[in-house]
């Protein structure tokens, strides 16, 4: 299987709209980053991607990208959802509407947001597309196949909502999380790479901070571990040298495989 990065910034990106802050100008390219996104290849094939940020028509050209099976949705909050009409360059090269999972109450406000997008009775004009998706709620704890693999949600608290990481073979993804409950622990434990988000060094109402992420790094286990959804705050040349053995910082394109 292969992961790859397509997004790994907080939800400001960075360089950030007005700073001037030396991490902000930064000609480390891994210093730059845009709204949390990833995409995830299957030994069998099966092309998963996991949120929809605004940048993703740059994301998915940057990366060379052009075909995907199914989305797995976070959550519905604008810095993982408001790209979701990228997908139309999708949906013209397949048949038939994208295949999107997520939390129910996520999927239920993105129906509303983007009604457009999934009533079908709202159908382009002759010569024109529009993007096209099927809404599959999904619930923690139980494995929904995908194509070739089976993909486990796991329940997170983010703030005043409820996020959701997933299991999907031996990557464990978590991002937007302030903590890892026991149960989501269990999904992810025995997992080979994780992805875990890690927001300031100082702690944060809705968000690991990078502290808190390590703990739950080295509370799951996993081989390696990657932190995303990361702030201007730190140069990624000095987290990285800071960071136990095994735990690094991830950047926009960094493609991992996961044996």
């Amino acid at each position: 299987m292969r992961l790859t990065f397509l997004g790994t910034g907080t939800s400001f990106g960075v360089p950030q709209i007005g700073c001037h802050c030396e991490v902000c100008r930064s000609p480390d390219p891994r210093d730059k980053r845009t709204r949390v996104g990833a995409y995830v290849e299957t030994r069998g094939g099966t092309r998963i991607l996991i949120d929809t940020p605004p940048e993703l028509r740059l994301q998915l050209v940057a990366n060379g990208i052009d075909r995907v099976d199914a989305v797995l949705y976070t959550h519905d909050h604008a810095d993982h959802l408001h790209g979701i009409d990228d997908l139309r360059a999708i949906n013209v090269r397949r048949e038939g509407a994208l295949p999107m999972y997520g939390p129910p109450d996520a999927l239920e406000r993105m129906a509303k947001k983007f009604p457009y997008i999934f009533d079908d009775s709202m159908r382009p004009l002759p010569g024109t597309s529009k993007p096209e998706g099927t809404l599959h709620p999904i619930l923690p704890g139980v494995a929904t196949t995908i194509g070739d693999i089976d993909v486990i949600p796991a329940a997170l608290p983010h703030g005043l909502i409820t996020v959701y990481g997933y299991r999907i073979g031996g990557l464990a993804y978590i991002t937007d999380a302030k903590s890892v409950p026991p149960e989501a622990m269990a999904i992810m434990r025995g997992a080979k790479v994780l992805v875990v988000n890690a927001l300031f060094r100082t702690e944060h109402p809705t968000h690991l901070s990078v502290p808190e992420a390590i703990r739950v790094a080295q509370a799951i286990g996993a081989e390696r571990t990657y932190l995303t959804h990361l702030t201007h705050d730190n140069l990624h040349a000095d987290l990285e040298a800071e960071l136990p053995r095994g735990i690094a910082p991830a950047f926009d394109g960094l493609t991992v495989r996961i044996e």
